[in-house]
């Protein structure tokens, strides 16, 4: 969901509580296009960082003081000299544009007190920080914008600052439930209705509000009856009387451990969608929620990044893996007629001194079913040539099938271990596992080990997670191949359950049982973690295999991850983790 007008308005809200007749005690720029401002309160210092990344624009409270360069940037000085020693009357948000104005109180080089705005602009590629002065005239920006760049408005010390023609979108703030609804064109559909005609409006934000009326977003207004018209009315304006009051209930949801969206008001949709690795999280303020939510997008984007390489050599080698695979199973197919071809053989060989030569087919008695069975012939050739001839393709697919006996056994598993890693690599979220992945699939030569520091081999100091079930249990989960052989077969006890989703790759999973009897709880628990750490994380339900650790074995030469047991137990788990205590 995007950073729309309505959570900007929370994060105005937020900030204005806390900021005003703050004054600024320092300035520092630790980005590029980041500022970071604190300020003294009666509560404490408090600390506001700003981003006017055209790719992630921000502002949020932090704890956080970030480093910043020895030399101060020039937009940094230039901020010092005019607000450096200011006292911040107001934060703003005109309407519900995407823009917080910061006004201070500041003297100027004569001692006298003028009014100068921060004004941050979080607009997506169009975003900027601008300072100007009393009347509205920039004095310069994080990122300027000259006439070449844009036509529409320039961003340059001198210029008239003015917010970007927002197409005639209306406030829905300064409307009332008569003035909505007598405006509603009867050729938009309801999500126009909002996102396209009124400023600050997203389209996720607007599909919140027609699920809180029970209306679909794709309806047109002129299909709607009088009944439908009152209650989407009913329930924009109840969102309406919530942004007036500044009555904000954080929340972010979350897809396992990966964010994907965020509003500043309830997002019941999500809740009711079936999918289990779908969880919501309500946070105190906006801050908190914005700090938390781009800190894990980043985590996971720079994660997906930096994995890059290796997925894209894992899928190169899964593709070509299942290329060879199905070659040799469709190979193995064409064998399966070597033993009708042994018995054509034998059969002219048994009848060729009655046959004839020069015959496209020969009809003989089968004398294993005591049947006639007619033979196809080369007329070219004679019975015994023919048979010969069906006794050499005999061997050579005899010679394919033994040997595609053990490949495609080895092919199976090479594939497996390759999904496997893939599988690992997707549920990866630090470097130190991206490492352990890395030497994995260097010891099966797939790529080239990176050495350390003095050539030496890369250390490893990835843990397995550990969770804490609700009946005081730990269970440990392996987070790749080679921490799934170390888990199962140095880690874990004999008297240990091992658990694993059936017949696909995922985690070995551990519930150390220190002898005592793991109750069936810890057991549902187990299953959801071996279920949501498997290729089965987006299923509704994954089948759980589970046994003592003791019947586990690894047979030798066998691939990191891969084990085998004769007997074991099922259980069907869900996996959804949200409830399950994690303690690393």
């Amino acid at each position: 969901m995007p950073l729309d007008g309505i959570f900007v308005r929370a994060l105005t809200s937020e900030l204005s509580g806390v900021l005003k007749d703050a004054r600024v005690n320092k300035i520092a720029q630790p980005e590029k296009e980041e500022i970071l401002i604190s300020f003294k309160t009666l509560s404490g210092l408090k600390r506001v960082l700003l981003s006017g990344s055209a790719s992630l624009p921000f502002v949020f409270l932090t704890e956080e003081n970030k480093p910043s360069p020895m030399t101060a940037p020039g937009f940094t000085m230039l901020l010092r000299k005019h607000i450096g020693n200011g006292r911040l009357l107001d934060v703003r948000q005109p309407g519900l544009e995407r823009v917080i104005d910061f006004c201070f109180e500041a003297p100027d080089e004569m001692g006298d007190l003028t009014e100068k705005h921060l004004i941050i602009e979080l607009m997506g590629k169009y975003s900027n920080i601008i300072l100007t002065d009393g009347s509205g005239t920039i004095l310069d920006a994080v990122r300027r914008v000259p006439p070449s760049v844009s036509s529409v408005r320039t961003v340059l010390p001198g210029k008239p600052y003015f917010i970007p023609e927002t197409q005639g979108k209306r406030d829905l703030l300064s409307e009332s439930p008569e003035d909505f609804l007598g405006q509603l064109l009867p050729t938009d559909t309801l999500e126009k209705a909002l996102s396209s005609h009124y400023t600050g409006i997203s389209i996720p934000s607007a599909s919140e509000m027609l699920y809180g009326a029970g209306l679909d977003g794709s309806r047109f207004v002129s299909s709607l009856s009088e009944e439908e018209k009152e209650a989407f009315g009913s329930a924009v304006f109840q969102w309406v009387q919530k942004i007036r009051e500044a009555d904000f209930t954080p929340e972010a949801v979350m897809s396992g451990r990966a964010p994907l969206a965020f509003s500043a008001m309830p997002l019941p949709s999500y809740a009711g969608k079936a999918d289990p690795a779908i969880s919501t999280r309500r946070y105190d303020s906006p801050s908190a929620l914005l700090k938390q939510y781009l800190s894990e997008k980043n985590t996971s984007v720079n994660m997906r990044q930096r994995s890059q390489d290796l997925r894209k050599i894992l899928q190169t080698l899964i593709e070509r893996a299942s290329k060879k695979l199905d070659l040799q199973e469709s190979q193995m197919r064409d064998t399966e007629k070597k033993d009708k071809l042994k018995l054509y053989g034998e059969l002219l060989n048994a009848y060729s001194y009655t046959l004839p030569s020069g015959e496209k087919s020969v009809t003989v008695l089968n004398y294993y079913t005591n049947e006639d069975l007619r033979i196809p012939t080369d007329p070219e050739l004679s019975p015994a040539e023919n048979a010969k001839k069906y006794f050499e393709r005999y061997g050579k697919l005899k010679r394919t099938a033994e040997a595609l006996e053990s490949l495609i056994p080895e092919t199976r598993s090479e594939l497996e271990h390759l999904k496997g890693i893939l599988v690992s690599l997707d549920l990866s979220t630090d470097p130190e596992t991206l490492t352990e992945i890395r030497e994995e699939m260097a010891e099966s030569g797939y790529v080239r080990r990176q050495s350390g520091k003095n050539g030496r081999k890369a250390k490893i100091t990835s843990s397995p997670y550990h969770y804490r079930s609700s009946d005081g249990f730990d269970i440990y989960v392996g987070k790749n191949n080679l921490q799934n052989d170390r888990l199962t077969f140095r880690f874990a006890e004999g008297n240990d359950i091992f658990m694993h989703a059936k017949k696909m790759p995922g985690s070995h999973v551990i519930i150390r049982t220190e002898g005592r009897e793991v109750p069936d709880r810890t057991y549902e628990e187990g299953g959801a973690l071996a279920a949501y750490y498997s290729a089965g994380r987006d299923s509704e339900k994954v089948e759980i295999d589970y046994v003592l650790k003791k019947e586990v074995k690894k047979p030798a030469g066998a691939k990191p991850g891969f084990v085998v047991y004769y007997t074991n137990y099922s259980l069907i788990g869900i996996p959804d983790i949200s409830g399950i205590e994690r303690i690393r």
